[in-house]
């Protein structure tokens, strides 16, 4: 009976960590993989990356570097409650045998806050080193508690040189080269996208459609692959542009322009949470206060997309950018907030006045805490016009609202608060 077929990703899976290609910063001299492999106890790890940057060949890599840990790989899509105390079990039983266990759990983030919380008395009283992967940005997707025992290596989506080396190593296991014209190999890793089990993957695909001494060009590898390149890379400069482009169209009120780099960008296969993110920023950064629904309205369309998916809720996020293209448009919130960042960095820890401070004991009160406090509500117009400010500091502007949208109304109600600020003295 012939072996199963293994796939080319599994064959060239890296079998130590000096053959993990694309995360130099991590491996090279002085990198965070590089003290980590002289340090004679490992630390529970979480690998943060796209898929195809490695995480799990680094993890197996490193268990082999560490023959004392027994290895024990699980997925968090396949994997309850039952399974994790099975396997804490099983680590037990081998700490009393004198072998502790590196337990790799793939897309941890897909595990709730509470099987979570499992982890944290095996990882503390030493049962268990855990080696978490996630795609998922480990500040939002997992709990602080899990974060606080653990170090975070970042990994990368992979360059196109990082691939191009891959490629090599393929064809050398293969003992041919890809029948490829160099345009066709240039495609070939841009369908990749910075994954390297990805650009396997299609590198096997190649050898098994290609007809004994054909050479693909770009039109028939799409043809043979039913996949194109994208339009950019998601990683490199096409990306930037493009985002930057849709950012200062909607800043420059130009609505189908910014729609036109909207539709480039979704055709390009950019992951429409990205877009939607950019949106919210925009709706802060460049309307701010002029029109405070777009703020509502950018996080409005993200939801919907969440709600509905691709390719219907792309639609709410094009209304999101003809909606902020068209708002009236303001940083006045903006700059004030990076003046107000400067004073506080500058300023230090200035008390503020023990007027507006509570005083809740005793001893606060007979130091003056809440002495003389004015109450808004009661005063005319539901302004006291009293300082809030330290002392040593002295009243600051940092937010000046222009003569547009909303903010237009702001700029009434401050004038007309400073007119009564001075009429107090």
């Amino acid at each position: 009976m012939d072996a199963p077929h293994r796939p080319l990703a599994d064959r060239l899976r890296p079998a130590e960590i000096a053959e993990l290609v694309g995360q130099e910063h991590l491996t090279d001299a002085g990198g965070a993989i590089a003290r980590l492999m002289d340090s004679p106890d490992l630390p529970s790890l979480i690998l943060w990356g796209p898929p195809g940057s490695g995480k799990t060949s680094f993890a197996r890599a490193l268990a082999a570097s560490r023959p004392a840990l027994a290895f024990e790989p699980i997925s968090a899509i396949f994997s309850g409650v039952a399974d994790l105390k099975k396997a804490f079990e099983a680590a037990r039983l081998r700490r009393q045998m004198g072998q502790g266990t590196l337990l790799f759990v793939d897309e941890i983030h897909r595990f709730n806050r509470t099987q979570q919380d499992s982890f944290l008395p095996v990882m503390e009283d030493g049962t268990i080193t855990l080696v978490g992967a996630t795609t998922e940005n480990p500040s939002f997707a997992l709990n602080a508690a899990l974060l606080s025992r653990a170090r975070v290596l970042t990994f990368r989506a992979l360059d196109d040189a990082a691939l191009e080396r891959l490629l090599f190593r393929a064809e050398a296991a293969m003992g041919e080269a890809l029948p490829l014209t160099p345009g066709a190999r240039t495609a070939l890793i841009s369908m990749a996208d910075g994954d390297g089990r990805a650009v396997l993957t299609l590198a096997e695909d190649v050898w098994r459609s290609a007809s004994p001494g054909e050479r693909l060009d770009e039109a028939a590898l799409a043809s043979a692959l039913q996949r194109r390149a994208p339009i950019y890379d998601k990683a490199q400069e096409g990306h930037y542009n493009l985002i930057s482009a849709l950012h200062k169209c909607v800043r420059g009120s130009d609505p189908d322009a910014a729609l036109y780099y909207f539709c480039r960008m979704v055709d390009a296969g950019e992951d429409p949470r990205f877009l939607a993110r950019r949106l919210v920023r925009m709706a802060v950064e460049d309307i701010g206060l002029a029109d405070p629904q777009a703020l509502i309205h950018a996080r409005a369309a993200a939801d919907a997309y969440e709600q509905l998916g691709s390719p219907e809720g792309e639609l709410a996020l094009a209304n999101c950018v003809i909606y902020l293209a068209t708002a009236p448009k303001s940083n006045a919130a903006y700059v004030a907030f990076k003046a107000a960042t400067r004073a506080a960095k500058e300023a230090g820890s200035l008390m503020p006045p023990k007027a507006v401070l509570n005083a809740p004991t005793k001893l606060m009160k007979s130091e003056g805490y809440g002495a003389d406090y004015e109450y808004d509500h009661d005063a005319p117009h539901a302004f006291s016009g009293q300082n809030y400010w330290p002392e040593k500091l002295g009243r600051q502007h940092f937010y000046d609202p222009p003569e547009r949208g909303f903010e237009r109304e702001l700029r009434k109600r401050l004038e007309f608060w400073e007119k009564l600020r001075r009429e107090r003295g």
